[in-house]
């Protein structure tokens, strides 16, 4: 079997010397991209049926985490591209082969406005997304979208909620508009893209989650897209915080702050610091990791996601992203002046966390919706 973490592990050096170059160009750079193709780093969550590795979501995990020791941007393009994959399992297997069938083949999507037009044979699709981490480099694009009828009515499931499709399409079929100026995370090229009046085939409309759907047999299949995004946004979270943590300690036992006759490592406050935000972040990964394992567990004996699981899996990785922001600022402040400048480890990683921070995986509201879920209240699942 082969060891994605291992190879992950090879790539780390030179994802690392061509940050300054992914911060510079704000995408990542060709010779990058070929060498995650190579290593099958985005076809890690495709089913084996179109020739992905299947991966279980701890492995996948453990990928994101050490390439966001080595890039956060890199880590969070490979963490978008790689979930997106997984709609394969919903599509019919021709339409998956079109689209993954390439070697270099990538999934983009963004959330924004839009609307589906019911029409012989698919949809007409007009709107405008963001958010589309990796959209420079993919192939095909994808946007979720309610769906109405020729009449104008909006189409409806059982339950009377509005439905919503994810459609697909050729990236060449959706104009980008560099939007991307922003504080961290700046090589996701997390662009907007736009259609108008697209048609696209009812073979490649998908409702995604749905078990009574689903074409690809695995468990990993039965886990939801929201969750796997949570958990790998939370180690790209993870992987930056141990890179800071880690920078710190080697900076440590060689810089003696002015004013001090002695190095920072034998300060006594730096000490506890350092030892406090160790804790923190071992806790916040055990925590993560052990979740996502007894979970698994659970989905591979059951190949179901069930309600309690999806709340203990929520709750773990936006608690984990808040962690590791706490121990990248404890580490941050710590290194004093020298974390501001470009030259040295501190201050792009320390940029691109608060990025992560930022996204809809780590709001706080989810707190709210764990919480009413366990004192037995009737709770929000878009993000579930």
């Amino acid at each position: 079997m082969t060891d994605y973490v291992a190879r992950a592990a090879v790539l780390a050096p030179r994802i690392a010397e061509a940050a300054d170059e992914i911060e510079r160009e704000r995408r990542l750079p060709a010779h990058l991209l070929a060498a995650l193709h190579d290593a099958g780093m985005f076809r890690l969550l495709l089913p084996r049926s179109l020739g992905g590795a299947e991966i279980d979501p701890l492995t996948f995990a453990r990928v994101v985490k050490t390439v966001a020791m080595a890039d956060g941007s890199t880590a969070w393009c490979l963490c978008q591209n790689t979930v997106c994959s997984i709609v394969a399992a919903w599509l019919p297997v021709e339409s998956a082969g079109a689209i993954f069938a390439a070697p270099n083949a990538v999934l983009a999507w963004g959330p924004g406005p839009a609307r589906a037009q019911a029409t012989p044979g698919g949809y007409r699709v007009t709107g405008r997304w963001s958010f589309a981490s990796g959209g420079r480099h993919a192939t095909w694009l994808g946007a979720h979208c309610p769906v109405f009828e020729a009449d104008g009515t909006q189409r409806l499931g059982a339950a009377g909620a509005p439905i919503e499709l994810t459609v697909l399409f050729p990236a060449s079929a959706a104009p980008m508009t560099d939007i991307w100026q922003v504080v961290g995370l700046r090589g996701t090229a997390s662009d907007a893209y736009a259609v108008d009046d697209l048609f696209v085939p009812e073979a490649f409309a998908v409702i995604r989650d749905i078990p009574e759907t689903r074409r690809e047999p695995g468990p990993l299949y039965a886990m939801s897209t929201h969750l796997l995004f949570a958990s790998g946004f939370a180690c790209v979270a993870l992987g930056l915080a141990r890179s800071l943590l880690d920078a710190l300690i080697a900076l440590a036992s060689q810089k003696t702050p002015r004013g001090y006759k002695t190095k920072l490592a034998e300060s006594a406050s730096a000490q506890a610091e350092i030892a406090t935000a160790e804790a923190r972040w071992r806790a916040a990964h055990m925590y993560l990791m052990g979740t996502l394992a007894e979970i698994w567990q659970g989905v591979e004996r059951t190949n179901r996601l069930d309600l309690d699981q999806r709340m203990a899996l929520r709750l773990a990785a936006t608690h984990t992203i808040h962690e590791a922001v706490a121990v990248a600022d404890a580490a941050y402040h710590a290194a004093g002046a020298t974390a501001i400048f470009e030259r040295n480890p501190f201050e792009r990683r320390f940029r691109d966390i608060h990025s992560v921070a930022q996204q809809v995986q780590a709001r706080r509201t989810h707190f709210e919706t764990v919480g009413r879920h366990l004192l037995g209240f009737a709770t929000d699942l878009q993000f579930v």
